[in-house]
């Protein structure tokens, strides 16, 4: 399907004719030791769960020291690993998400980690696994503010396969009252939204919506990092099928909650999540009263190649994958309230892809709610992003709630 090379060769401390590589050839990330004459060693790590960086060795050269999700797809935890055993020794303890930098020695681990509970701590962190010391442990920056309370929570596909959500309910919620929905969501590769971390991997923006009486909802689908290479590559030459499946799944979630107004429910994405939210209004059509989709890929043939083609294979290869995934046939479909925002010199989802899905809703006889950032990229900085926030917000008062 894909090899993706998100991961240098980095040689043995000791070795200067070896080096650890990354690969997902057992299904999962994990490390490798290959001789500079291309001859396979030994696997580092192994099982289900993924290493998500190196960090580098200790000070005896023995023992590599890594990030990864050995306990849970929601959490990271920095780990020693004998190099010639794969003896696993966890550093880090206390629940969350944790990232790392390595001493020059390697003796030591300046840890910083949060989870739901803690904004977030720093600590030194021996990589013998003996020595800790926090050094700083930040306050509530939200203890003044009336917040909602969220929880994370699995569903589970057709298929058996667990999906993880958040959902943040509004600070005076009665369960006996109906409340709108404000559902965030991304679904690409390289992008996890719901983890065990500050907010549950949220926004401040998501937390004034549930200020304003909304249920912010979000959930990560098959695509999305961390899950396994099975997870990830379901998707390859059918790009937003799969996911707008998965996350139909959270949709009608939602809807069996007494508390949730069926009737009033918006969605809003960016860039990836873009196109997922016109995909998700054109193939579910009288679902969401309304939705903002922001700098949205409309057809993957506009999209640079290094991505689009490694997860579509190109438009020669795969036309029929690029037709039925294309936004620009879809327009159509849609029949409610739709917002399409774009930065006119976005280099990343360059402007073609969202003009040309105005002219095919135009073709189509769709009504598209349309506004451009002028002399910005592919996401709005400084007062641009004030009034992107402000915008998508009044969106959704004026057609959701």
């Amino acid at each position: 399907t894909w090899v993706e090379p998100e991961f240098p060769l980095t040689f043995l401390k000791n070795r200067e004719d070896q080096f650890i590589w990354f690969s997902e050839r057992d299904g999962w990330q994990h490390l490798y030791i290959y001789t500079t004459k291309g001859q396979f060693v030994r696997q580092i790590t192994e099982g289900e769960w993924t290493v998500t960086s190196l960090l580098g060795f200790d000070e005896s050269g023995k023992n590599v020291i890594i990030q990864g999700t050995k306990e849970s797809p929601l959490e990271k935890h920095l780990y020693s690993v004998g190099i010639t055993n794969g003896k696993i020794k966890k550093l880090t303890f206390e629940r969350g998400t944790h990232s790392g930098r390595l001493s020059p020695n390697g003796n030591y681990l300046f840890d910083i980690y949060s989870n739901t509970e803690t904004a977030r701590v720093y600590n030194i962190v021996g990589t013998d696994g003996k020595a800790s010391k926090e050094l700083l442990r930040d306050k509530n920056p939200l203890k003044e503010y009336k917040t909602g309370k969220f929880t994370l929570g699995k569903l589970q596909n057709k298929q058996g396969v667990d999906l993880h959500y958040r959902m943040l309910l509004p600070p005076d919620f009665d369960s006996t009252q109906k409340y709108p929905v404000f559902y965030y969501l991304y679904g690409g590769p390289h992008a996890q939204l719901v983890t065990d971390s500050w907010l549950g991997g949220a926004n401040i923006f998501m937390q004034l919506m549930a200020q304003r009486g909304y249920i912010v909802f979000t959930m990560d689908n098959q695509g999305t990092p961390n899950r396994g290479f099975a997870f990830e590559n379901i998707i390859h030459r059918k790009l937003g099928l799969y996911e707008v499946a998965d996350q139909m799944v959270g949709v009608n979630f939602l809807l069996g909650l007494d508390f949730v107004d069926a009737d009033r429910m918006g969605i809003q994405g960016w860039s990836y999540g873009g196109f997922m939210t016109l995909s998700m209004l054109a193939d579910n059509p009288g679902i969401f009263k309304a939705g903002v989709a922001g700098g949205p890929v409309t057809d993957w043939k506009y999209y640079e190649i290094m991505y689009g083609e490694r997860y579509m294979d190109t438009p020669t290869q795969n036309p029929e994958g690029y037709k039925q995934n294309s936004l620009l046939n879809k327009a159509g479909k849609i029949k409610d309230r739709v917002l399409v925002i774009h930065g006119d010199i976005d280099p990343t989802v360059v402007w073609q892809n969202s003009l040309s899905f105005l002219q095919s809703a135009i073709d189509a006889g769709v009504q598209v709610d349309y506004f451009v950032y002028p002399q910005q990229e592919h996401n709005m900085r400084g007062l641009d992003r004030t009034h992107l926030l402000e915008k998508i917000y009044r969106y959704m008062e004026d057609f959701v709630k």
